[in-house]
Parts: structure tokens; sequence; C-alpha cells
């Protein structure tokens, strides 16, 4: 990975924009540039600063906010959290050093927790949820029916199922291992065979499990969608 025309290692292992961008935001943090509480500068301001993409700014800040590094504070912006500068630091390490997970994992973690929120989701949902989740439902259907690329449409519809469950902490740990399974999916051209009205039919089921309100059939919908990823991932059973 090169950033600023130059390779970037961390102990010898390539890395990635979204690590070097935390390892300054580290930087900052440990030169007490920055100090707890105080507001993080814009992200266009970081971008700029870094000579990278605000969406790789926006990435680094959204896995820094997950792991409570950083927080969220309404009409305030994104502040640094109150955990002291050696805490702070060891944990910047440790999310340094974290392995980029394989596909299997991504897709393993991803079923478990799609499982769990489209249970709450069918417990839970409310009308907007269903007005949001029809009408990621039809832009897929829509793009899908033209013979068109539709994985980040078909990933927004599943986004949509996890924030009807209302539970905050399953969506954002969609929110980090979507954009890698996305990636993976576009460069792999994974269920690029599968029958496009058999994709339709499989979302439409689990959206009526959802608005009917029935947990059980929601999970055995969504288990059934996710049968082809799973052979990709295991081998045909």
């Amino acid at each position: 990975m090169k950033l600023n025309g130059a390779e970037l290692e961390i102990n010898g292992a390539e890395i990635s924009d979204e690590q070097v961008i935390i390892s300054k935001i580290k930087d900052l943090i440990t030169s007490r540039q920055l100090e707890s509480g105080d507001k993080l500068p814009s992200e266009r301001a970081l971008s700029v600063k870094f000579n990278v993409s605000r969406s790789q700014v926006r990435s680094a800040i959204q896995k820094l906010e997950f792991y409570g590094l950083l927080k969220k504070l309404p009409q305030s912006g994104t502040v640094v959290s109150n955990i002291g500068v050696t805490a702070m630091n060891g944990m910047m390490v440790d999310i340094l050093k974290l392995q980029q997970p394989d596909f299997k994992s991504l897709v393993e973690t991803r079923i478990l927790l799609e499982k769990n929120s489209v249970k709450l989701a069918a417990e839970r949902r409310s009308i907007d949820d269903l007005l949001h989740l029809e009408q990621a439902l039809e832009a897929y259907n829509e793009k899908i029916l033209k013979g068109e690329n539709a994985v980040e449409e078909d990933l927004l519809f599943h986004l949509k199922l996890v924030e009807a469950s209302g539970n905050s902490v399953i969506h954002s740990l969609m929110l980090i291992i979507i954009p890698e399974i996305i990636g993976f999916f576009v460069k792999n051209r994974i269920c690029d065979d599968v029958k496009t009205q058999k994709l339709i039919q499989e979302h439409r089921a689990i959206f009526e499990a959802v608005k009917a309100k029935d947990p059980e059939a929601a999970v055995n919908a969504l288990d059934a969608h996710f049968t082809d990823i799973k052979n990709y991932c295991y081998g045909s059973v």
C-alpha cells in the first residue's frame, strides 16, 4: 500500500491507508496536540493534512469511534475520549496490529450478526423501517433487472434490515465489515452466476417476514438467502 507515493509498513507488514490515518491520529494524541475532550479537526481538514481522501478519513474515524477512542457528541462533533494518553496509545497500537480478516471470517461474522438482527427487526420494525427497506428493495430490483452490478444495493438492503433491529452496536459492526465484503464481491465477481429472479424472491421473502413481524420466518428466509455465499466459502453441501 502506498500513501503519498511511499510504501508504509508496520512490523514489516504492508498496511492500509486507513491504518496510516489511525497512526497519524495516534501521533496527534500521544504528542498532546490533541488531548482528552478536544474536538477532532474536520474530515476535510484531516484529508488535506494527511493528503488522503475524505472517505478514507471517515472510515478511520468510524473505526476509532467503534473502539471508543473517539466519541461523536451532539452539536459538538467528534472528540477524543477521556481514556488517558497511555491507555489510548496502547489501544491504538493494538488496533494497528489487527490482521486483515479473510473473506470466510467476514462472511461468518456477517451471518451471525444478521441472523440476530433480522430476528430483532421482525420484532421491533417501525413503519418508517418498512418504508426504507422497501425503497432499498426497489433500488436493488431496478438495477439487477437491468443486468447491472447491484452489490452495493444488495448490501444497503441488508444494512436497512440491521437498522430496523434497533441495535446500534450490530449496526456499527456491520458498517466496519461491509466495505471489505463489497470489495471482495466486486473483485471476485461472487454471485454473478446466481439467477436474478432467485435473488429478488429471496429479498422479498425476508422483507415480507419482517413486515409480518414473524421472527422465525425472517431468520429462515435470511438463512436460505445465504445458501449460495455459504457454499462459496465452504463448498456445496
